[in-house]
This record gives C-alpha cells, structure tokens and sequence, in this order.
C-alpha cells in the first residue's frame, strides 16, 4: 500500500510497484487518517509510508498500525528526506521496519519491498550503527527496559546488545566466538521472547533497556 499526499509520487511508485509480476498495489492513501483505515480494510503486507502530511502525520499513524493486532504480519517502511531526522528515529521506536530516502534508486525501492514482505529489517549494520551513533549524542535518556527483558539469557541479552550497536549476525558471531547458525538462533529466540516484530524493532529494545553500550 503506498501512502503519500503527492499524487505525482503515489503514481510513479504504483507504476514501479505494478511493473514486477510478484508484486501488486493494495491500495493507496493521501493522508494519515485514511492510511490507518485502509490498512484495518486492506491488510496489505507492506506499507510506504510518507511521514510529512495532513492530519495524523506518518509516525502516528505507523504507530496506530503496528498497535492493531489485526494488522500483526503488516510491515511499514518509512519514506523521508532526511536519513536521521527526528521523524526516522520515532518511526522506529513505533515498531517500523525500516526506512527508505525518497529519492532511493527504483531497483532499491523493490529490494526493500520484497526484503521487508520476507520479515527482514530493512536496516543494514551501517544504518543501525548511525543511528545508534545519533541517539548517543543525545541528552542522558530515561531507561525504559522492557517487561520481558528479564526472561532472557546472559547469552541473549549480549547478542540483544551487539544487535543495537548494530552488528550482524556474522559479526555477532566472531565477536562471541560462536557459528553464525547459533547467533541467528540467539537473535531469534530473544525476538520471540521480546515479542519484536524485527531486527529493527531489537534495536529499538535494546537502546531503551540499556543494552547498547557505548
């Protein structure tokens, strides 16, 4: 589903979108509001989200999506100008998976797409290390573990944390001196247990609990 207030944008991704055979347009949305609500009528699998626009901006409304449980298997993908403006880091925090620069190469735009419908973040280690980097340079902030937090392992809460500093699966890996097969089992049960929706959303856990060490 594509969601922007410019119909000259919603028309050039629809027509990149319907290009591809394994690919399909859900529907679309100008505002917010009706993004929400054709979300809860359509359940598309992915959504681009716009953050500028009328009435509920793209981050409220990325929030009211990733709440509905109806909409549990829904992935949104975040479409900005800035890479790390305010808008980004929120987006995360409500449980989008990732986000894509508007003026992203079309072949990347679809390689998000299918990459997000997959149940992948759509943030590489690079990314995740910048923002990361970002939230750090802000004031002290607040800790706000999750509930779940505790029931994890040692081993689960490290790999929760080199997950936010924005390691890879491999590198996970090197750096505890185990197979790549076991971090992925590690980073797997953690989001089972902490009930992410991604890698993004590990991320978002491990800076507000404290795991991130910087």
């Amino acid at each position: 589903m594509i969601v922007d207030d410019q119909d000259l944008i919603r028309l050039g991704l629809r027509t990149l979108i319907e290009s591809e055979e394994d690919l399909s347009v859900a529907g679309e949305a100008a505002d917010g509001l009706a993004a929400v609500e054709a979300a809860q009528r359509l359940r598309p699998d992915v959504i681009l989200m716009d953050v500028r626009m009328p009435g509920i901006d793209g981050i409220e409304a990325t929030r009211r999506i990733v709440a509905d449980a109806a909409l549990i298997d829904t992935r949104v993908i975040v479409l900005t100008t800035f890479e790390l403006d305010e808008y980004v880091l929120d987006a995360l925090r409500y449980g989008a998976s990732g986000f894509l620069i508007k003026d992203t190469k079309p072949a990347e735009v679809l390689r998000a797409i299918r990459l997000v419908a997959e149940g992948d973040a759509l943030l590489s280690p690079s990314v995740t290390r910048r923002v990361v980097r970002e939230l750090a340079s802000r004031p002290p902030r607040v800790l706000k573990p999750h509930s779940e937090i505790s029931s994890l392992t040692d081993r689960e809460r490290e790999v929760v944390g080199l997950v936010g500093e924005g390691l890879s699966n491999e590198e996970i890996a090197l750096r505890l001196n185990v197979s790549p097969a076991t971090a992925r089992t590690h980073v797997s049960r953690a989001m089972i247990k902490l009930g992410a929706r991604d890698r993004a959303q590990l991320v978002v856990f491990a800076y507000q609990s404290g795991l991130v060490d910087f």
